[in-house]
């Protein structure tokens, strides 16, 4: 009967259409006639939709990304619960929300423009194989405890103390098997090489240039025997031609391996760069003045080390690497997201040869000795998300190791319930911490961690050549998370005018170096143009400041100048300091203050001390007006006072990279 009545009307319809004896075709061709005249047409649209990408910009523009990014091919990751893709990670830095292991959505405030998936190329898609009980990998014993663990019904913290064991246990357990051949080796590399090419093949499939770039990489995991962090991501410039396995902690657990891998791929016309990251976690080990085998430092070390570690990452979520304390008692915002363990322990970190600004001292004074300098990099900053989303916003934050830390609790920002702490007391009492008569989670540091970092570019246009020559040149800044923008140069011929002229880059490119290079006076004292603009979206700017670092009588040395002050006022000429700004926070409810600071700053200046004799490098610190810490968002949520022993308020901040002033 249905289908009578669909097809008795259809018939009907037919029949009105041919009842003048002409055909279907013959009707048609005067259809548009019948309102006006058999020659009437509709006239053709002349309007085009340009897809064109942007014209490069000479000047060049600001471009925001991240370069450490974690996914389901992360033995670690996928462990704590991420079955979130490398395609998935694009979608969610061009502004797509995606789920979270621990079941809600996450979605940027504002999409970046380029993104680097960059997982652990040690047993990369392994632990997902193992946990597929259709792959022959999965019948080993080591696979058995990771057996389907991120099925829907095994995603809440029941299963925290099983992924805890894996988490220690899968890698050792594998490398031994590998070793002693029960474990087939071959499986796991091809298990390796195919994750590999699906890496890959996202970042093409993605790669749209003049609108959103992404870069083929990975990370490198490596550490010394006493866990010293000495972890890198690798960077590629294209895709066109690529290593079919990524070199890795199985290949030698000595970085400088890794450069010599890097060094023969460039002789083959792959062209890559290295980014350390967590010098803060490295115990001492990141920035040495001695090699792997514990010999001096000489040029060949130096030379290979520059030529492919440009850059360092200067902040993630595991906490901000540019000083401690301890190395700058003089600098009054040298307390800031201080990470103090070693990546992965509970050990503690030593901080001397573990910071970027000491790092920078330490190559000041290998020239002064008239050796090169190994430490002579740019800075970017990163999340190191391992659920493919970068978590760079106070307000919303959700950590970076998917279940373990993805609710306030597992993360040590609220108090745990009378019920649940009880449970945990008796089974890892270990992971409690008594502050101020309240319990809370603990272990990993989770409650030291920092929103995520975000990486910043001045290139021509947003494609991969544009801004990975931008990282060569090392015109790039770092940012805690808002999208701050630095502008930083150096020359000796800067007029006085130069700040209201209309063309101040175009000025300061032709008269001077950008942030990144080398300046030599030639006897003159340095001018520099100082500029930050604040995320439109984030908190005002309270101040510029420039640190200076330098080796005088053989000691390494630093200023911290505050250059740029807000709302009209200036730096006291004795303590090169601005005055209190009144900005304030309501911790009732995270509301700032509104009147205070600045959307923009903006100053032409000269060094107070300046000695031509001495060597310096100068970099910008922008630091924003104060804004709640992320353990006091989650605190306000919870309706709960923030934890005591837990900053309440902070200042986000961003660097750019150095200049280096030389004389002659």
């Amino acid at each position: 009967m249905t289908r009578t009545y669909l097809v008795t009307p259809i018939l009907c319809l037919l029949a009105m259409a041919c009842s003048d004896g002409r055909s279907l075709s013959e009707q048609a061709n005067d259809f548009g006639g019948r309102g006006g005249g058999p020659n009437t047409q509709l006239q053709p649209v002349t309007d085009l939709l340009d897809r064109s990408p942007p014209p490069p910009n000479p000047e060049r523009n600001a471009y925001f990304g991240d370069l450490h990014v974690h996914t389901e091919y992360s033995f670690d990751a996928y462990n704590f619960g991420t079955t979130a893709t490398p395609y998935d990670a694009y979608r969610y830095a061009r502004g797509e929300a995606i789920q979270h292991p621990s079941g809600y959505e996450v979605q940027l405030r504002t999409p970046l423009d380029f993104y680097a998936v960059t997982d652990h190329a040690m047993f990369l898609g392994l632990v997902k194989e193992a946990a597929d009980t259709s792959t022959e990998f999965s019948r080993y014993d080591v696979a058995q405890p990771i057996h389907n663990i991120n099925a829907p019904d095994n995603l809440g913290t029941g299963s925290l103390i099983q992924r805890v064991g894996n988490f220690g246990n899968f890698v050792p357990d594998t490398l031994q098997g590998i070793q002693d051949g029960t474990i087939d080796g071959e499986l796991a590399t091809d298990v390796t090489r195919r994750a590999w090419l699906d890496t890959i093949e996202a970042a093409d499939q993605f790669n749209d240039p003049g609108r959103f770039t992404t870069f083929v990489g990975y990370e490198y995991t490596t550490a010394t025997d006493a866990r010293g962090n000495l972890h890198r991501n690798v960077i590629f410039r294209g895709s066109d031609k690529l290593p079919a396995v990524p070199f890795s902690r199985l290949n030698s657990q000595n970085p400088e391996g890794l450069w010599d891998w890097m060094d023969s791929l460039r002789e083959q016309g792959v062209e890559s760069l290295a980014i350390p990251h967590n010098s803060n976690g490295s115990n001492g080990q990141m920035f040495k003045l001695v090699d792997w085998a514990g010999d001096p430092i000489d040029d060949t070390y130096s030379e290979r080390r520059l030529r492919n570690e440009p850059l360092v990452e200067i902040t993630q979520i595991k906490g901000t690497s540019d000083t401690h304390p301890l190395l700058s008692p003089n600098d009054e915002w040298a307390d800031f997201e201080i990470y103090p363990l070693r990546v992965g322990t509970n050990l503690p970190s030593e901080p001397n040869g573990s910071y970027v600004r000491q790092a920078l001292q330490l190559g000041m004074a290998l020239e002064a000795r008239g050796l090169k300098n190994p430490y002579q990099f740019g800075l970017v900053a990163a999340s190191d998300t391992h659920v493919a989303a970068s978590s760079d916003d106070e307000a919303t934050f959700f950590s970076k190791a998917g279940i373990l830390d993805g609710e306030a609790l597992g993360r040590g920002s609220v108090p745990v319930g009378l019920l649940y702490g009880a449970v945990v007391r008796l089974l890892a009492p270990e992971n409690l911490v008594e502050v101020e008569g309240r319990t809370y989670m603990a272990g990993g540091g989770f409650e030291t961690w920092s929103a995520a970092g975000i990486a910043g570019v001045w290139a021509e246009e947003n494609t991969r050549e544009a801004i990975y020559d931008a990282f060569r040149r090392k015109e790039t800044f770092a940012t805690t998370g808002p999208r701050i923008k630095v502008r930083f140069f150096a020359g000796t011929d800067f007029a006085p005018g130069i700040l209201q002229s209309g063309s101040l880059a175009s000025q300061a490119y032709a008269r001077g170096v950008a942030m990144g290079g080398e300046l030599r006076t030639g006897g003159l004292a340095p001018t520099f143009l100082v500029w930050a603009a604040a995320d439109p979206r984030g908190t005002p700017l309270q101040r510029l400041q420039v640190i200076k670092g330098y080796v005088q009588d053989g000691e390494p040395r630093e200023r911290v100048f505050d250059v740029a002050c807000s709302d009209g006022l200036s730096p006291d000429p004795a303590t090169h300091r601005c005055p209190d700004n009144g900005a304030s926070v309501d911790l009732a409810t995270c509301a700032v203050s509104s009147g205070h600071g600045d959307a923009e700053l903006l100053t032409r200046w000269q060094d107070p001390e300046y000695n031509p004799e001495i060597d310096a490098f100068y970099y910008v610190r922008a630091l924003e007006n104060p804004s709640c810490r992320w353990s006091t968002w989650d605190a306000l949520r919870a309706g709960v006072a923030p934890r005591a022993d837990l900053p309440r308020t902070l200042q986000e901040r961003a660097w750019s990279s150095p200049i280096w002033v030389r004389r002659g």
